[in-house]
């Protein structure tokens, strides 16, 4: 019986040496999987390469399954993900890198909780091209919206319970100099988008503000019971109504030089 133990333990060594190589040196097409799955096609990363802790893939924004529109992402996208500790308990620490936007990496990190999880976003700064939006399907393909999108994090913190989504802190999306293929005119203009959290996290309200431009956007709203309302206006200013009558009949309910704009 004792001569067996030798075999036997060689057995279990050669298991967990297994075991040890299938973690450290999975694939990141298993990762890429995930997103895909979780996402239900709208996020996908494609030709992924590498492993799950430390590959590169390029970033494919659609409208989900069935989609006939797609986007790409210039140069695609690097991470690093490894597991640490956040306030005592086991974590997930991830760091995404895009060279066509991300001066720094984005640094986040996710803590599983029972029945749901913790995002944990640090400050940071990054500029996306607002193409990428078309990918996603209507209204986006239809608009065809081109620019920059720079998004800005402050203690931004997104939870997940049981189902129920809430959110800390602040983050705020500045839209550059904006275009569409259904106006002439270009730009259209510089619009500040502001998501704000309590500090419970019951109530996030949304805002909207013109910086510059002949198109004038303004508006409010918050989530209610996990669904956004929201009530805004969209106006030409006078000298160039009729360039941007189309996209205003397209944005939403005209009511004389104006469209009324309403979510939820």
């Amino acid at each position: 019986m004792n001569g067996n133990w030798p075999i036997r333990l060689a057995w279990i060594g050669g298991l967990l040496g297994l075991l040890f190589a299938v973690v450290v040196f999975a694939p990141a097409r298993w990762l890429a999987s995930g997103v895909t799955s979780a996402t239900q096609g709208q996020l996908q990363l494609v030709n992924a390469r590498g492993t799950v802790w430390n590959g590169q893939a390029d970033l494919v924004l659609t409208g989900g399954e069935g989609s006939r529109t797609q986007t790409a992402l210039p140069q695609g996208l690097q991470w690093q993900l490894a597991p640490r500790l956040a306030s005592g308990s086991p974590a997930m620490a991830l760091r995404l890198m895009a060279p066509c936007c991300t001066p720094e990496p984005l640094a986040m990190t996710f803590i599983p909780r029972l029945g749901g999880g913790e995002l944990r976003v640090a400050s940071s700064t990054s500029l996306w091209p607002a193409e990428l939006l078309s990918g996603l399907g209507t209204p986006w393909n239809t608009l065809r919206v081109e620019g920059q999108l720079a998004l800005q994090t402050a203690g931004l913190t997104l939870r997940w319970d049981e189902g129920r989504a809430s959110m800390q802190g602040e983050a705020a999306i500045d839209a550059l100099d904006l275009a569409s293929r259904l106006s002439p005119l270009r730009p259209l203009g510089s619009y500040r988008m502001t998501l704000r959290a309590d500090a419970d996290g019951n109530t996030t309200t949304l805002n909207l503000e013109t910086l510059s431009g002949a198109l004038k956007l303004q508006g409010a709203g918050r989530w209610v019971g996990g669904r956004l309302r929201f009530e805004g206006v969209a106006e030409a200013a006078p000298e160039a109504e009729a360039a941007l009558g189309n996209l205003l009949n397209i944005m939403g309910r005209r009511q004389g030089p104006r469209s009324l704009l309403n979510i939820g």
